[in-house]
């Protein structure tokens, strides 16, 4: 089916909006004029190994420009690593990656594949998983493949010298990974590859070994890594600074207004579809009412737009107006945990929801992070009676704690 593309400079204009790497520029220029004049789309590959159960915003960057091909006309190409991640990306790593078993993939991918629907038409796009002709290659034909490419150039990447440097282990298995990414671009004859620029290496491969084959090698596009709500260290779910797509409304707002300014340009380039023009006029304004902009489009690409103005509402009237949320959840403390009718205030805090592990409640207090009926908590000790609470973790966490 032939379509009817923007114009070059248009396609262009959104393509390279946040970039940090285009690789083959003028060869891109060249292939927008003749798609737009055969009406045949470019095939743009992005590969997702299903190493973790869930997404968050950070992941979303390389989604969105993924969706922003896929506006403009042109078909996105997923792959998903169900061999790679067997193999694990030893880009940026400092040890070997465990490895994962088929279960934990498979389990993975079906989460992968639940929440990518909320930044991508999933029915408009060709999917595959690496594992189908990775599986099928004899043991000889992958020799033959790894004869592509010479040791001294494997091993160029900072994260191996680093680790052979420090007597640590390279493992023959993570060498080969950029190869094992490189001839996905050759099985689905892609045009460009997206990635992060943590992926520059592997994303070269694929050019190498598709000129290789023969084949037109792909443009290569990677995007800034963006930090978490620390503002230095990079979005995580390990680290704990990450916001997840399906985090509620109010929890994803108030996390968006609790960022460093600092970060506000680069979440506005990234992770919404505000114009450039708009994003300087925006940030020119009082860095609140900016942020609060940027919260209200994030939660409303995620949750819709009432969504987000009710998160907005909803965090003026307790952080501005000092008033607390109208759906505070409530929680029974077990009874059978109870000691003599009553619960210790750290275990409480804990079993709550309202911290990780009782350890990380007794920090919470001793930072003055908790309180318990408005007031300050900062005895872990202390000791609850037959009776409902108030429970306030932070700014953002309130619970109603019943003890039967």
């Amino acid at each position: 089916m032939q379509r009817d593309f923007p114009p070059v400079a248009e396609q262009l204009a959104k393509i390279k909006r946040g970039l940090v790497d285009l690789v083959g520029e003028e060869d891109l220029v060249k292939r927008l004029h003749a798609s737009k004049k055969n009406g045949k789309p470019l095939r743009v590959k992005l590969g997702i190994d299903p190493s973790s159960a869930d997404l968050h915003l950070g992941h979303t960057v390389v989604l969105r420009k993924l969706r922003a091909f896929q506006v403009l006309g042109h078909l996105p190409v997923l792959i998903w690593g169900t061999a790679t991640a067997r193999v694990g990306d030893p880009t940026g790593k400092d040890k070997t990656r465990p490895e994962l078993s088929e279960e934990e993939i498979r389990e993975n991918l079906f989460t992968y594949r639940a929440q990518i629907s909320k930044v991508i038409d999933v029915e408009a796009m060709e999917q595959f998983e690496n594992a189908t002709w990775f599986d099928e290659m004899s043991f000889m034909t992958s020799v033959k493949l790894m004869a592509r490419m010479t040791v001294a150039r494997a091993i160029e990447r900072d994260s191996f010298q680093k680790r052979m440097k420090a007597g640590q282990p390279v493992s023959l298995h993570e060498i080969v990974y950029p190869i094992m990414q490189g001839w996905d671009s050759v099985e689905v004859r892609s045009d460009i590859e997206i990635g992060g620029t943590d992926q520059i290496f592997n994303l070269l491969v694929g050019r190498d070994l598709q000129a290789q084959e023969g084949q037109a090698p792909q443009i290569c596009i990677t995007l800034p890594l963006i930090e978490g709500l620390d503002g230095t260290q990079k979005m995580s779910k390990s680290l704990g600074n990450y916001i997840g797509i399906h985090d509620a409304p109010s929890d994803m707002f108030g996390k968006i207004m609790s960022i460093p300014d600092t970060l506000m340009e680069k979440y506005f380039t990234l992770l919404s579809d505000v114009p450039e023009a708009e994003v300087n006029e925006i940030l020119a304004g009082h860095p609140r009412e900016a942020k609060a902009r940027l919260g209200q489009e994030i939660v409303a690409a995620y949750h819709g737009q009432d969504a987000a103005e009710k998160a907005r509402a909803e965090f003026d009237r307790v952080f501005r107006d000092k008033d607390k949320p109208s759906d505070i959840g409530e929680f029974a403390f077990p009874a059978e945990e109870l000691r003599d009718g009553t619960a210790l205030l750290s275990l409480a805090v804990f079993r709550a929801g309202l911290a990780t592990s009782t350890s990380d409640a007794r920090r919470l207090m001793s930072q003055g992070g908790m309180q318990l009926d408005g007031e300050q908590a900062c005895d872990p000790k202390a000791v609850l009676r037959k009776g409902r609470y108030l429970l306030q973790a932070g700014k953002r966490k309130f619970i109603y704690l019943l003890i039967p």
